[in-house]
């Protein structure tokens, strides 16, 4: 709360305007007491992987409880990723196994590689945090080498409409006034 107070009176000074709705926004946020990097009052539309793992390490690094930590990182993101881990800390805090209880999360893409790290590690959560600080790292590179190969496929594609372009041009301005000029020379005159 501290935070959010700061940033509200700090904004003036920093030249960031101060409108009732950006206020009205800042106050509704609260920082979760169970998890400070958990912050509710903002559901994402799409939830990055790589920070909801980041999100569940930091919260295991802090001395959380699994099922809390779970529970705090799923109040903080939205749509089926969140309902996921909402049902693995529901079976977690009510006592089931790490296999029981992680099962739910074997059936989404962006948490199947947790629930397996997770099954691993289940008697440690500091084992668990380190294993999600390590999925969070592959899980970014792994995006990074997606949009690196759109892009370079992207200018793959440009290039076949650039050079349909520039041909027409090459060939008026720099071919054919050299044969023009070769064939004046080369021709034979009786």
């Amino acid at each position: 709360m501290l935070v959010i107070a700061a940033v509200v009176f700090a904004a003036p000074m920093l030249g960031v305007p101060r409108s009732r709705a950006r206020l009205r926004r800042i106050r509704s946020l609260t920082v979760s007491p169970v998890c400070p990097a958990a912050v509710t009052g903002v559901r994402p539309a799409e939830t990055d992987p790589a920070l909801v793992v980041d999100l569940l390490g930091a919260c295991l690094r802090g001395g959380l409880p699994v099922a809390t930590a779970v529970d705090a990182v799923a109040a903080g993101t939205g749509g089926p990723v969140a309902d996921v881990l909402r049902r693995t800390a529901n079976a977690l805090a009510v006592g089931a196994d790490a296999e029981t209880a992680w099962s739910h999360a074997d059936g989404h893409p962006d948490t199947a590689d947790l629930a397996r790290a997770a099954r691993r590690t289940a008697s440690s959560g500091s084992a668990l945090a380190t294993q999600a600080f390590a999925l969070a790292d592959r899980v970014r590179r792994a995006e990074a080498d997606r949009v690196e190969a759109r892009a370079q496929r992207a200018g793959v594609l440009v290039a076949g409409p650039l050079g349909l372009c520039f041909l027409p041009a090459f060939l008026c301005l720099g071919v054919i006034p050299v044969v023009l000029g070769l064939a004046d020379r080369l021709a034979v005159t009786p």
